[in-house]
């Protein structure tokens, strides 16, 4: 029988210096084991993060726009638009129902998707030059990830306190104080995570009636499912992973180093004006070291737990909190403010060298993604504002493909479908171009077979009959083509008219 081999620690070596290696060896192991390296996990154990509360212009900035994203996002739904007829009357819709998407005025159908990848294409290049000339402002402002995580840190002070407080909190023993502190933080994370997921679903239903139906159970399952995710993956990623969402979980971070340079600002130490850095008495000169103290008052503010000292990191989101500590500590010590400032790695080389800070903003990065964004959205644009507001398409029959009527005329029958694209109803007057002498019908005897209305916002179907007189010169297969016209409105689409004169194809 094989022996068993116990791999879980090393073998003891017969001599005490062995022995003492072997100890050793166990020793580390059992540290890396709490580490949760290779042999006691793929991970670190994550270290909780207690971003302090700091002051100042970016982070004023911030309270700005996590106010005005969050009133863009929630409000939105709710915004109503008047339309003619039965059209919906909420301003922005994505009707997956009715296959349409409603921005206000605008009003986008199914094979209009080249306006969506053509939006889609504009925000990627929008996003990568905004990189190249300012560093990662998408992630440290405006980002939903940085926007929800910004309002659950908000909630966690209400309930707890700031940064010293939380971590207080933490290391006590559970009490009813901290119980009741806790649960009120989570239920309210919950609730938010509720209305972050019950507002996505107002994009896709109209928000009053689906209000309404969804507390009685009546909604569509989709809206339920919805919410639901989003709800789990808000309350999971603003109140639990935080920053390991950015670190492990986003491309971005990744993608962007191939969009920097050293001309892109980014949050940065000013080391040659910092080093070296270290205490500081009141009153002492400061000749011969740096304006940096070590207070890691930088550190204790920034959400992602770095320490922007140690230079350009891929968990810095250039969210500019550091910029502001530091600028408050400086300013009480009476020094220049900026040690930590939106810099260029260019401009910090060219003061080391005693040169001038020089900033590039036109460079042959950003031109190149300025001219693919302005040729995108001019693009985008004129398929906008050029695709038409009628649309017709001609299915012709194809069982009979034609019929020879009793006094030797020749009848084909087609399908024409009307695209009304606007938001009123329009009557339509058809004409048929390519064989003289023909006549139109409808099935039933319509009054007038050349007339058809089409409501607004709608398809219409309408199968029409040409036909041919018996004497008319037709080939086996003739070119023809349909027209429809309503004032200024006018569409045709070009089909063939089959006679039998020979073997039709």
């Amino acid at each position: 029988m094989p022996t068993l081999i116990d791999n879980t620690r090393p073998p003891m070596p017969p001599n005490s210096k062995g022995k003492a290696q072997a100890r050793a060896a166990v020793s580390a192991a059992a540290r890396a084991k709490g580490r949760g390296d290779a042999r006691g996990g793929l991970y670190k154990p994550r270290e909780p993060i207690y971003p302090k509360l700091v002051h100042g212009r970016w982070r004023t900035i911030k309270w700005a726009l996590l106010i005005a994203t969050l009133a863009i996002y929630y409000v939105t739904p709710w915004i109503r638009w008047a339309r003619p007829g039965d059209l919906p009357r909420q301003a922005v819709l994505v009707d997956f129902t009715g296959r349409r998407f409603y921005f206000f005025d605008i009003q986008l159908w199914p094979q209009e998707v080249y306006i969506f990848t053509g939006l889609m294409i504009m925000g990627a290049l929008a996003l990568f030059l905004v990189t190249a000339l300012f560093g990662r402002l998408w992630c440290g402002y405006t980002c939903p990830q940085t926007v929800w995580t910004d309002l659950y840190i908000v909630v966690e002070r209400l309930f707890e306190g700031d940064r010293n407080a939380r971590m207080r909190l933490d290391g006590q023993p559970l009490s009813l104080d901290k119980a009741w502190r806790k649960s009120g933080k989570h239920l309210t994370w919950l609730a938010i995570a509720f209305g972050t997921g019950g507002a996505w679903i107002f994009y896709f239903h109209d928000a009053p009636t689906l209000i309404r139906t969804f507390w009685t159970g009546q909604a569509p399952l989709t809206a339920y499912v919805s919410c639901a995710l989003l709800t789990a993956t808000t309350y999971g990623f603003a109140g639990w992973m935080r920053e390991q969402v950015c670190t492990y979980m986003c491309p971005w971070p990744r993608i962007q180093g191939a969009m920097l340079d050293e001309h892109s600002l980014q949050v940065t130490y000013l080391r040659d004006r910092g080093e070296p850095r270290g205490a500081h008495k009141k009153n002492r000169d400061w000749a011969g070291r740096g304006d940096c103290i070590d207070c890691k008052q930088c550190v204790v503010v920034c959400p992602m737990g770095i320490d922007i000292r140690d230079g350009s990191q891929l968990e810095c989101i250039n969210c500019g909190l550091c910029v502001d500590a530091c600028d408050e500590i400086l300013g009480k010590l009476g020094r220049p403010i900026g040690l930590i400032a939106y810099d260029t790695d260019a401009a910090v080389a060219r003061r080391a060298r005693g040169q001038a800070a020089v900033y590039k903003p036109v460079r042959a990065r950003t031109l190149y993604y300025a001219l693919a964004l302005v040729l995108v959205s001019g693009l985008t644009l004129w398929g906008l504002l050029a695709r038409p507001k009628v649309d017709l398409h001609v299915i012709r029959d194809r069982n009979p493909i034609f019929v020879r009527m009793h006094d030797g005329a020749v009848r084909d029958g087609y399908t024409l479908k009307i695209s009304n694209r606007t938001f009123f109803d329009q009557r339509f007057v058809i004409a048929f171009d390519g064989v003289a002498g023909v006549r139109l019908g409808r099935p039933g005897g319509a009054a007038d077979p050349g007339v058809v209305l089409a409501p607004a916002d709608q398809v219409v179907s309408v199968r029409v009959f040409v036909t041919a007189p018996a004497d008319a010169a037709l080939a086996a297969s003739t070119p023809v083509r349909f027209v429809i016209a309503s004032g200024a409105a006018r569409a045709e689409a070009k089909t063939v008219f089959l006679s039998g004169a020979e073997n039709p194809q």
